[in-house]
């Protein structure tokens, strides 16, 4: 705070007194300095004996504006501050480890590696919109909170320098005088008490006079009464208030923050007005907290009202996605497939983006209807052209077989080599018989055919099936676990006696002699389980998947050169999924297992 005087005294050597002062000492023009004080200040002193009290205080106190606070009384010369009287002389050492293992290293052990990748399930679509609405209404909320308490509080502070200013006239007329009537300045010198106590000061108000030699600083409060400024807080309001527009300066604790402005009387006065900002920052707080609270009301509305509009809007989509997960649920891959499944019309409108995708969905759905109707033609062409072709060969083939056999029991003496070519044709004749048969039994299965239902003793059938398998491979070691009670089901007896003889035959067939064939039959539930296991060299990897396949033939490891039609297998799982159940395989070196699961029960409407 400077003076325009350049006739008064050192501001260095003058006391502060926080109790108001009758000094008539001329005011000096240099800047106050509130680092000494003189509680002792009394009406009446002269003004050779404050000098002098002054310039002891300021040498004991050392609280010039341009030096520095002495060091304080107990402070050890020879201590060392960055000294630490527990350090461990290795924590240097312990250290580096730690150090390497940030540096990227590898974590300790039971220490979560956070550098592992997470993966995080993605936002939906709905979640994002939601999102994006309310954050954008958040975020705008926040910027009209903040621009709004701006302007309210730089209104306020505006109502209140013109306050301030009003304030500071009203204690240069106190001071001064007027036309009618003498100031404090014509009688005594003058001091805060005199300001306060002046006209018209509102609560709160603060005041500073400099009188060229002590400084008097308090405020009031609510109630009126005076209370004293700390050195500190002097201090703080000569350091930081200014002749040329008012401040803010907060001098802490329970006197809080003050508007102040400093001005200067006719004989060099120096004296500082200082008004409250708890009404500006209590109205600023308030109108910041109403905001925040009505606009988390009214996030929290839009985010409800935004999920709503979003799910609305979105349920169109959801009714496309239905859809599609009905018809992918569809056996497309077998089979007669009617294609019924579409999108509704009212969710196909190109209009709109949901209308797009619905129509797209559609088009997309007839192509597969008509590329199904078309598989579905061919497939019937050839199981019929099969089933033809199997029944109109059946009759050759029966004459065939039935002429070679005449021929060669005629009881007349034929070359050798004749009576070998006529077996030949006997024996293939037989066995593209049964390929006929396979071939016209699949075809038929293929349609959709009727099983001949009735109850089927499944006990008799395996112990039937493993007699004659025994029968045709004396060389195979045979066993038959059966439950002790017998066990039945619904179905077509000869079609599963089909279904166990190919699987023993199987096994048979493409395992060497000498090896074990187990057959075995248990309940589980509603199912019937059967298992025909052998310890041969196994089925390859590679051909497990296709084994169920038509005209698929075994490993040459498995081959014994009685030859195979590759229909067995693909005979056995068409019955078995005929009846509603289930044919698996399990194989590796040394260990082969295949297992049917029947229902005991058969659902009639299930064979149509």
């Amino acid at each position: 705070m400077t003076q325009p005087d350049s006739e008064a005294t050192d501001p260095t050597d003058a006391p502060v007194s926080t109790e108001p002062t009758a000094s008539t000492d001329p005011m000096p023009s240099s800047t106050p300095d509130p680092s000494r004080t003189d509680p002792s200040r009394q009406g009446g002193d002269s003004a050779t004996r404050r000098d002098e009290e002054a310039a002891g205080l300021g040498e004991s106190q050392n609280l010039l504006p341009d030096g520095e606070p002495n060091a304080e009384p107990n402070a050890e010369p020879n201590a060392e501050p960055n000294a630490e009287p527990n350090a461990e002389p290795n924590a240097k050492s312990t250290s580096e480890p730690d150090a390497a293992s940030d540096a990227g290293g590898a974590p300790p052990a039971g220490t979560p590696d956070t550098r592992a990748s997470q993966t995080r399930a993605p936002w939906t679509l709905r979640r994002r919109l939601v999102l994006s609405v309310v954050g954008l209404l958040a975020l705008v909320s926040i910027i009209i909170g903040l621009v709004s308490v701006t302007i309210l509080r730089a209104s306020l502070e505006a109502q209140l320098d013109q306050q301030l200013n009003s304030a500071v006239e009203r204690s240069r007329s106190v001071l001064e005088g007027g036309p009618d009537r003498p100031g404090i300045l014509a009688f005594t010198t003058p001091s805060v008490t005199d300001i306060l106590n002046g006209r018209a000061q509102p609560p709160g108000t603060l005041a500073l006079v400099f009188d060229g030699a002590t400084i008097t600083a308090g405020y009031t409060d609510d109630v009126g009464d005076i209370h004293q400024l700390t050195t500190p807080q002097v201090q703080q309001l000569v350091d930081g208030a200014t002749q040329t527009a008012p401040v803010t300066i907060d001098l802490g604790g329970e006197v809080g923050s003050y508007r102040v402005v400093t001005a200067t009387t006719r004989t060099g006065i120096a004296y500082m007005i200082g008004l409250p900002l708890a009404s500006v920052n209590s109205t600023a707080a308030t109108l910041g907290l109403t905001i925040a609270l009505v606009s988390l009301a009214g996030v929290l509305g839009v985010a409800a009202l935004a999920a709503w509009i979003v799910q609305l809007a979105l349920r169109p989509l959801r009714r496309v996605t239905e859809t599609a997960m009905r018809v992918s649920e569809l056996p497309l891959d077998h089979g007669e497939v009617a294609l019924v499944e579409r999108v509704p019309e009212s969710d196909t409108d190109p209009r709109t983006e949901v209308g797009r995708v619905g129509s797209a969905v559609n088009r997309m759905l007839d192509h597969v209807d008509l590329a199904l109707e078309t598989r579905q033609a061919s497939e019937a062409k050839v199981r019929q052209f099969v089933a033809d072709a199997s029944h109109e060969l059946r009759t050759p083939l029966a004459s065939i077989r039935g002429y070679s056999e005449l021929t060669r029991r005629s009881g007349q003496a034929l070359p050798p080599d004749t009576v070998h070519a006529l077996s030949r044709i006997e024996s293939e004749s037989v066995r593209m018989t049964a390929l006929v048969e396979d071939l016209l039994l699949l075809a038929r299965l293929d349609e959709g055919r009727e099983l001949d239902r009735g109850t089927v003793d499944l006990t008799m059938l395996l112990v039937d099936a493993v007699s004659d398998a025994h029968a045709a491979g004396a060389d195979h070691h045979w066993e038959l676990d059966l439950p002790d009670e017998p066990v039945e089901g619904v179905g077509d007896a000869h079609r599963l006696h089909q279904v166990i003889a190919n699987l023993l035959t199987n096994a048979r067939v493409h395992t060497p002699a000498g090896t074990m064939v187990a057959a075995a039959l248990a309940t589980e539930g509603e199912n019937a389980i059967i298992t025909v296991t052998d310890d041969g060299p196994g089925i390859p990897e590679s051909l497990q998947p296709k084994l169920f396949e038509r005209f698929a033939r075994g490993d040459s490891s498995r081959f014994r050169g009685t030859g195979s039609t590759g229909l067995g297998l693909a005979i056995a799982r068409a019955v078995v999924t005929a009846h509603r159940g289930e044919i698996t395989v399990e194989s590796r070196p040394g260990f082969t297992r295949f297992t049917v699961t029947l229902p005991l029960s058969l659902d009639p409407a299930a064979t149509a």
